[in-house]
């Protein structure tokens, strides 16, 4: 029971965490970038986190095929919201950076 809810922590922040830097990397540096406009691309880079997850699995313990699954939900979500930010011109504009 207690490895369960500690996998389920540890899903919870990588989702949560992995959401938020790529919606946050597609609105602010992929802006200008035609093809993350496309409807195939949250797929795409969720089936590219799930692969890259999957190879990940073996090695760490407390960690299953739930956790790359949500891992790859997480990315592609983020790419579709970046992509929205960036359609509804809601993303701001940083210098510097």
């Amino acid at each position: 029971m207690i490895a369960f809810l500690l996998s389920f922590a540890i899903a919870s922040a990588v989702a949560y965490v992995l959401h938020s830097s790529t919606r946050r990397f597609v609105r602010n540096r992929l802006r200008y970038v035609d093809v993350i406009q496309k409807a195939i691309a949250p797929f795409i880079a969720g089936g590219v986190a799930f692969v890259l997850g999957a190879l990940i699995v073996p090695v760490l313990p407390l960690v299953g095929l739930g956790t790359a699954l949500t891992a790859a939900l997480a990315v592609g979500s983020g790419v579709a919201a970046g992509a929205k930010d960036i359609r509804q011109g809601t993303s701001p504009v940083v210098f510097g950076r």
